[in-house]
C-alpha cells in the first residue's frame, strides 16, 4: 500500500482553480485623443486614396471603432475632410511666412522656396491631399486659394521692392501670384520625381525667378502683332 502524499492547501486551490488568460489592460482613449486619431488616420487614407476613394467604413475600421464613433467627432467624411484640409493650408502658410526672415530680396526667394520644398518634403501626405481636387475643396479652400494667400505674403515684400526701382507697386500681387505659382506648380512636380536635390531645385528656382525680375522692363511690351 502507498503511502499519501501530503498536499498544500494553496496548491490544491490552485489547481481547482480555471486557468485564466493575461489580458494587458487596454487604456480607454480620452476624446481628444480619439479624434486625433480619426485625423490622422484620415489624413493618410485621403492622401493615398483622395477624397471620392475614402470611406468612413475605412477610417472606422482602421481606427477599431464604429461608424457612428466618426460621425459623433465630426459630422461625416466631409468634416473630417474639412478639418485635415484646415490644418494643412495653415501648416504650409506658417513655414513659409516664418521663412520669410531674409533681409535681401533675393534671400526672400530662397527662403520661400525652401519652405514650400520642406512642406513637400517633410509633410508629403499633406501635400498631396491639398493638390487633390474634391467637392469639399470647393467650400473650405483648395491649391489655389492657398497660392493666393501666399502670394498675398510676398505681395508687401515685392511692392516695396517695386517701388524702390520706380516700377508700379501695383502691379505687385501680379508678380507675387507668378512667382509663388511657379514656385508650386514645380513642387507638384518635385513631389513624383524628387530629383534633382532639393537644393539644387530652389537654386533654379530662384535663378529664373530673380534674373527674371532683374532685368525687368518697367513698362513690357509685345513684340507680336496681337496687342489686345
Amino acid at each position: 500500500m502507498m503511502d499519501s502524499v501530503p498536499i498544500d492547501d494553496s496548491t490544491a486551490k490552485a489547481a481547482r482553480a480555471p486557468k485564466k488568460e493575461k489580458r494587458a489592460a487596454r487604456r480607454r482613449m480620452t476624446g481628444k485623443e480619439r479624434r486625433e486619431q480619426l485625423l490622422d488616420i484620415g489624413r493618410a487614407l485621403f492622401a493615398e486614396r483622395g477624397f471620392e476613394g475614402t470611406s468612413v467604413e475605412e477610417i472606422a475600421a482602421k481606427a477599431g471603432v464604429s461608424k457612428p464613433v466618426v460621425y459623433e467627432h465630426f459630422g461625416g467624411k466631409e468634416g473630417l475632410y474639412a478639418v485635415v484640409i484646415d490644418r494643412e493650408m495653415r501648416s504650409l502658410l506658417e513655414m513659409v511666412t516664418g521663412a520669410l526672415t531674409g533681409g535681401h530680396p533675393r534671400e526672400l526667394l530662397e527662403q520661400a522656396a525652401f519652405a514650400l520644398l520642406d512642406y513637400i518634403d517633410v509633410y508629403t501626405d499633406g501635400f498631396r491631399i491639398l493638390v487633390r481636387d474634391s467637392p469639399v475643396a470647393q467650400s473650405t479652400g483648395n491649391f489655389a486659394s492657398l497660392i493666393s494667400d501666399i502670394a498675398t505674403q510676398v505681395e508687401d515684400i515685392l511692392g516695396r521692392e517695386f517701388k524702390s526701382r520706380g516700377f508700379d507697386p501695383k502691379l505687385s500681387p501680379l508678380y507675387a501670384q507668378a512667382l509663388v505659382g511657379m514656385v508650386a506648380l514645380t513642387g507638384q512636380w518635385w513631389l513624383n520625381v524628387r530629383k534633382p536635390k532639393k537644393a539644387e531645385v530652389a537654386a533654379h528656382l530662384v535663378n529664373l525667378a530673380w534674373h527674371g525680375l532683374d532685368g525687368l522692363e518697367a513698362k513690357p511690351r509685345l513684340i507680336g502683332h496681337r496687342r489686345s
